[in-house]
């Protein structure tokens, strides 16, 4: 069984556009995030850098966890903003970091909540990426220690490619803030 530790966030319907891909996208893109201030993101990325000399790309948007992505309708979006900007949500971290050939390191996060406000929206429940918290990002230098370090961990199980459970096949830890 897999250990998941709980945590609250607040519910974000007024992302910045800081990034030119978000302001190509946004007459079309809608974004909402679950803002947190636990820093558990960095604190992976720390111990990443510590156990295996792996730097990585901070998130320029602090730790959260994206809920939407998704082209959607404004009026539906906005609808949504009233009833659920500010909000505190609660959501899940698995403790095992996950990471991909091109450089991405995450978490893997879960919300009922979060399923439940997508689904209000005309959304699938889960979003095509699932939902994570990003550790960061390995750059153009250190990509191949990136996959190196993700090869030997998978070599060693330290990190599985099991497929994700469900929330209620595991056990949840509650971690204050």
């Amino acid at each position: 069984m897999k250990m998941l530790i709980k945590l609250k966030g607040i519910l974000d319907f007024d992302i910045e556009d800081i990034t030119q891909k978000h302001k190509k996208q946004s007459s079309w893109k809608r974004v909402a995030m679950i803002k947190t201030n636990c820093e558990m993101d960095r604190y992976y990325a720390w111990f990443l850098n510590k156990r295996f000399n792996l730097e990585l790309n901070k998130n320029i948007r602090g730790s959260h966890i994206t809920i939407i992505s998704d082209k959607l309708d404004k009026n539906v979006f906005e609808n949504a903003k009233q009833i659920f900007n500010g909000k505190e949500i609660e959501f899940y971290l698995d403790l095992e970091p996950r990471a991909n050939t091109n450089g991405h390191w995450w978490l893997r996060a879960y919300s009922p909540t979060a399923e439940s406000i997508r689904e209000a929206m005309g959304l699938t429940r889960e979003p095509y990426f699932a939902f994570h918290m990003t550790i960061g990002l390995a750059n153009s230098k250190n990509i191949d220690h990136s996959n190196y370090i993700l090869r030997q961990c998978q070599r060693f199980e330290l990190i599985t490619n099991e497929k994700r459970s469900k929330l209620d096949e595991q056990e949840i830890i509650e971690f204050n803030t």
